[in-house]
């Protein structure tokens, strides 16, 4: 009988439309036949998740696993059909699914440095009024009509 026995990921790497959930060793094994067999990076190191679908997209890949010198692979899709496996790969997937980590675009992002700069440039020019500087306020206000 096949059940997992652990499995976190190495690392987690989000893309525009797929989740990796990169494995390494002591990071995932498996119980067959009543052994505890660890995962080696031989063949296949990630499961790919497509965030529109959330369906595994390399379920063909083959995992190897290892317990002394005896070696066992084992399919994702075989994988796929456990629910304890499906559970502990919910559990990983689930923040990355959810919007919780989803990247901002770029446009957003300038867009929001753009307001931050606008803001300390108006801060620079108060601190300027109040220390009655007026070179810094007008090279501050310039600075502000160019933006």
């Amino acid at each position: 009988m096949l059940s997992v026995k652990m499995l976190k990921p190495y690392y987690v790497k989000e893309e525009a439309d797929v989740i990796r959930v990169v494995l390494a060793y002591q990071y995932f094994s498996l119980s067959l036949d009543d052994k505890v067999y660890q995962f080696v990076p031989l063949e296949s190191r990630e499961i790919r998740i497509n965030r529109q679908t959330q369906k595994v997209e390399n379920d063909q890949d083959v995992f190897v696993f290892q317990k002394g010198k005896e070696y066992s692979r084992v399919a994702l899709s075989e994988l796929l059909k456990l629910n304890d496996f499906m559970t502990h790969l919910k559990s990983i997937i689930h923040p990355y699914l959810n919007g919780d980590k989803t990247p901002i675009k770029d446009e957003k992002i300038d867009q929001v440095i753009i307001e931050l700069e606008k803001e300390n440039i108006k801060r620079l020019i108060d601190l300027a009024l109040k220390e009655r500087n007026h070179q810094q306020f007008i090279d501050y206000t310039d600075k502000l009509k160019e933006m």
